[in-house]
């Protein structure tokens, strides 16, 4: 799995910064097959390999994440962190997370 193609780059590059929008749009999501951690990253700086989005873990909140993280972690047997191959971009309200559950 390709964590980043083209076509998310350029979707990336398109929308640009949603720091001001109210219900961003999720560009790229990313989970743990073993658990239950999800990257919903909206915004990416291809020059830092840096992502920003909502992280939901074992705590939800916005934050950024890099490129470099996502690859290191890993799982039972070897699994890695993989990029949902079927999620399209959907707005963060979309989500079935309460948002008022947010930090």
């Amino acid at each position: 799995m390709k964590p980043l193609t083209k076509e998310i780059l350029d979707t990336f590059k398109k929308t640009g910064s949603q720091e001001n929008e109210k219900d961003p749009k999720i560009i790229v999501k990313y989970f743990t097959p073993w658990s239950n951690w999800t990257w919903f990253a909206t915004e990416y700086d291809p020059e830092t390999e840096v992502f920003f989005g909502l992280v939901d873990g074992i705590y939800r909140e916005w934050g950024s994440f890099s490129l470099s993280e996502l690859k290191e972690i890993t799982g039972f047997g070897g699994l890695t962190v993989e990029r949902d191959l079927y999620s399209k971009p959907d707005r963060i309200s979309d989500i079935d997370i309460n948002m008022a559950t947010i930090q």
